[in-house]
């Protein structure tokens, strides 16, 4: 038989190892485990993060020349597309289009003698839209014929051009020397669409004055 204090002795050592174990498991939870494994979970868990990162990243640039060649291809398609003005800026577009409607006159009433320009002058400071828009204030003394032959011209060509606020008053006079009585005095704003060019610099000064060439005509 074992003596008690033997038995003593083992429960001892037993209550020992298990203080013991406690305090380590306490020093763990106190020292090491806020101090020391938090951190590196927590930097496990933001290079993993970064790797995921990285590896998007990765893909991303592997598809850019994709992406880029997808890109020009676009650019290229709406550069070379009807319905925009092949100017580069807008103060250029504006003179464009007084030319055009001076050759759409010129083609409806040869030297001026039935449809005649008394006023173009550029719209500027005009509402922000998608693409810039050039717009040119018109007057004109017209036949009617003359009259329709110049908006279909405007109208249909290429590129896209479009004809608002058309205001049409008769009058009795003659439109020029030598034209027969009944014409109309029209007015309407004339705009086209530019496509945007990054990195342009074109001089407005001297688009604008191409732009106004002529100037007012008196009524």
């Amino acid at each position: 038989m074992r003596r008690p204090a033997d038995t003593v002795s083992a429960r001892d050592r037993w209550l020992a190892l298990a203080l013991l174990l406690g305090a380590v498991l306490a020093a763990y939870l106190l020292l090491v485990h806020p101090w020391f494994t938090q951190p590196m979970r927590a930097l496990g868990e933001h290079i993993d993060t970064l790797q995921e990162r990285e590896l998007r990243i990765r893909r991303e640039l592997d598809q850019a020349p994709e992406v880029r060649a997808a890109l020009d291809q676009a650019r290229d398609a709406m550069a070379t597309m009807p319905g925009f003005m092949p100017q580069a800026s807008v103060e250029l577009a504006t003179a464009a289009l007084v030319q055009r409607l001076e050759q759409a006159v010129v083609e409806a009433s040869p030297g001026n003698r039935s449809c005649a320009i008394s006023n173009r002058s550029p719209i500027t400071g005009g509402r922000a839209e998608r693409y810039p828009r050039a717009s040119v204030q018109v007057r004109l003394r017209c036949g009617n014929p003359e009259l329709a032959a110049v908006l279909h011209s405007l109208e249909t060509g290429t590129p896209r051009l479009f004809v608002d606020n058309l205001n049409i008053l008769s009058q009795r006079h003659t439109v020029a020397a030598g034209a027969a009585s009944g014409g109309v005095d029209v007015s309407f704003d004339l705009s086209g669409y530019v496509l945007p060019q990054a990195g342009t610099g074109t001089p407005a000064g001297a688009a604008a004055s191409a732009a106004t060439a002529g100037g007012r005509d008196a009524d």
